[in-house]
């Protein structure tokens, strides 16, 4: 049976993408990049309504949807492109996974009460600001929560409504969508699990990993890839070994977020460089850093955690007492470990050699250090 992947044969690169391995593949991803936030512009002008538009929300979601790597577009573009050529709808339809994300990011603030997000406000504080701005009766704080959720609400409705109305054939959407259905269930049952999540409950690492892989590194990586290859008809041999690279990178990918979340800069991370710390969130660094210090040295570390409040102090030494115990270091062997794993999986998916280095460098791009 043949696949009608759009209504119309693409045979020259799509809106200035260059075509995969004629060049530097930096210069490719930040051309798919800028053409996946050119189409969430455009669409995102057409569907949001004129009312919230005057509510600031068109400014909220151009931060949420607009601000990040695209790294699930990008992810999912690749996995199209392993068995169909270029084609505007992919690209299209792809970029829709970017208000998956917004949708995800907008409640995670929420619920963390987080105060930031990628260096500005959160949506929450901002929304609030605006209550009290136009002196609007009522709790500012929680219309701000209010209005950030149903933000969130429409972030998912809109992302499922640009890839139906990408312009790609019902033949090629059809194997996404229980592939869609499921990576959406796995990030809402992620984030149930996430809202127990606390170091201070002392959970083990393989909780916290399991936690982490369905809210984040199956989502980010993995899903995206198997459902762009899926619409393009790959076979069960590509989708297998996508799948594999996918699980694997989509873990060391939030390994590395569980490092810069104690170690990174706000210049780098966009949020507070102490939030880990300082909401007690169960990553893997602190879990190992518990099983991996001195008793004396993971007596102080809880107790520093169970804290009412950690002041720059108290997170400082809580940072000592992470790095002497080695758990940096056993993150990065173990981020070492499944790129490795992710590397020897595509050994079997028979990709094009353009394929398979752009595969390793978002492997890079997913895992690199950055202070």
């Amino acid at each position: 049976m043949s696949i009608v992947w759009s209504e119309r044969t693409v045979t020259e690169p799509v809106g200035g993408i260059p075509a995969l391995g004629t060049g530097p593949f930096a210069l490719w991803r930040d051309a798919v990049r800028w053409a996946v936030l050119g189409e969430l512009e455009d669409f995102l002008l057409r569907a949001c309504p004129a009312p919230l538009h005057r509510l600031g929300a068109h400014d909220v979601l151009r931060q949420y949807a607009t601000g990040g790597k695209c790294l699930r577009s990008t992810f999912m573009y690749l996995g199209w492109l392993c068995g169909a050529p270029d084609d505007p709808a992919a690209l299209r339809g792809a970029a829709g996974l970017e208000l998956l994300h917004a949708f995800a990011l907008l409640q995670d603030d929420v619920m963390d009460r987080s105060a930031t997000r990628r260096g500005a406000p959160a949506a929450h504080v901002r929304f609030a600001r605006a209550h009290r701005g136009i002196g609007a009766p009522g709790s500012s704080f929680r219309y701000g929560e209010s209005a950030a959720i149903l933000l969130g609400d429409l972030c998912l409705v809109w992302a499922e409504q640009m890839l139906r109305e990408s312009g790609l054939a019902e033949s090629a959407l059809a194997p996404a969508w229980p592939r869609y259905d499921k990576m959406r269930v796995e990030l809402a049952t992620g984030q149930f699990a996430d809202l127990l999540n606390d170091a201070r409950t002392e959970p083990a690492l393989a909780s916290v990993l399991a936690i982490a892989r369905v809210k984040s590194g199956n989502y980010t990586v993995r899903c995206p890839l198997e459902m762009g290859a899926a619409m393009a008809g790959c076979d069960a041999t590509v989708l297998d070994a996508l799948g594999r690279y996918g699980a694997a990178i989509g873990e060391a990918f939030q390994l590395r977020d569980d490092v810069l979340g104690i170690f990174g800069s706000q210049a780098v991370t966009g949020k507070p460089a102490d939030g880990d710390l300082g909401e007690r969130t169960a990553t893997s660094v602190v879990v190992l850093a518990r099983e991996m210090a001195t008793p004396s040295a993971r007596s102080e570390l809880s107790w520093l955690l169970h804290r009412a409040q950690l002041g720059p102090a108290e997170i400082d030494r809580a940072r000592t007492l992470i790095v002497e115990s080695g758990a940096p270091e056993r993150i990065e062997t173990m981020i070492a470990d499944l790129v490795t794993r992710a590397e020897n999986a595509l050994d079997t998916g028979g990709f094009t050699a353009p394929m398979r280095a752009a595969l390793e460098h978002m492997a890079a791009a997913c895992t690199e250090r950055i202070a």
